[in-house]
């Protein structure tokens, strides 16, 4: 038996098994494929095969809507995980589901044509399918609890701000009534009141007649006033006359106190003994002497 594994027919055997094989020589019941067409007569007048077929007979719709069922959910995963949300190609998507040797083949379920299973898996929800020139073109629709859970929270978040900027736009209205009743209140007690503080119209007699506008001339200039100009300092009468008033100060230093306070009858006599002291050693100089040789 172990010879037999490495002979040349069964290299060639496994060489030919190996890849796709033609679909109508495919039993999905006992899942065997065969070779040829005389190879499936063969398989189909075994008595497994037929075992089988009895067991598929007694009851047909439990096996069909178990293999279509498979049929869906393998179709939808590859297409959730290979392409996600994104549209494809139909066909695309089928070539790649079928390139696995152990796929369950579509004429085993209910639908005999891709295009049928296309518009089953829209009427279900389960994906986004429309028709062009080049094909049907499917696009899968996350359903997943997840993903429903972020659009309810998305959901939730944006009735939130919306409740806010609408809480926001009313305080903000109820903010401009009030302004426009306190400034109307202002306005009504008022002398003129608001009335009289209305804009009104310019009424014209004649409306083909011109406007002319009178501009009376500045003050200054109907009076001819001028700026005055600012006068020029000379630096040498300025020295002399500082050195003037600190030679008048050194003569008479009391001058040099100002006179603006008002003294009072202490101060006044205090000054008075001051001047008399400094006046009477030029009296005892001047004696009785002198007075009579004058």
């Amino acid at each position: 038996m172990g010879g037999d594994f490495l002979t040349a027919k069964a290299i060639g055997n496994r060489i030919k098994s190996k890849g796709l094989q033609k679909l109508r020589w495919y039993c999905q019941m006992c899942e065997k494929q065969c070779r040829d067409e005389n190879g499936f007569k063969c398989h189909c007048t075994s008595e497994a095969h037929l075992r089988k077929m009895q067991l598929f007979s007694d009851s047909a719709d439990k096996y069909l809507s178990s293999y279509s069922d498979e049929f869906k959910a393998e179709f939808m995963k590859l297409l959730s995980r290979r392409y996600g949300t994104r549209r494809v190609l139909a066909n695309l998507v089928y070539q790649e589901y079928i390139s696995d040797k152990q796929h369950l083949h579509m004429n085993a379920t209910e639908w005999t044509s891709l295009t049928e299973f296309c518009m089953h898996l829209g009427k279900e929800g389960l994906c986004e399918v429309d028709e062009t020139e080049k094909g049907w073109f499917i696009k899968w629709v996350d359903r997943s609890p997840e993903t429903l859970a972020k659009q309810d929270a998305i959901l939730k978040k944006e009735r939130l701000e919306k409740t806010d900027e609408e809480r926001a736009k009313r305080a903000l209205e109820d903010q401009i009534r009030r302004a426009h009743e306190a400034a109307a209140e202002t306005a009504g007690s008022t002398d003129g009141g608001e009335d009289a503080a209305a804009p009104s119209e310019l009424k014209r007699s004649n409306a083909e007649e011109p406007i002319k506008l009178r501009m009376k001339k500045p003050l200054f200039a109907a009076k001819g006033f001028k700026k005055p100009e600012p006068k020029k300092l000379n630096a040498l009468a300025m020295a002399s006359k500082k050195s003037a008033a600190a030679a008048a100060l050194k003569q008479e230093p009391l001058a040099a106190e100002p006179s603006s306070k008002k003294l009072s009858e202490v101060e006044r006599i205090i000054q008075d003994d001051l001047s008399r002291k400094r006046r009477s050693p030029f009296e005892m100089t001047t004696g009785p002497d002198d007075k009579r040789r004058r």
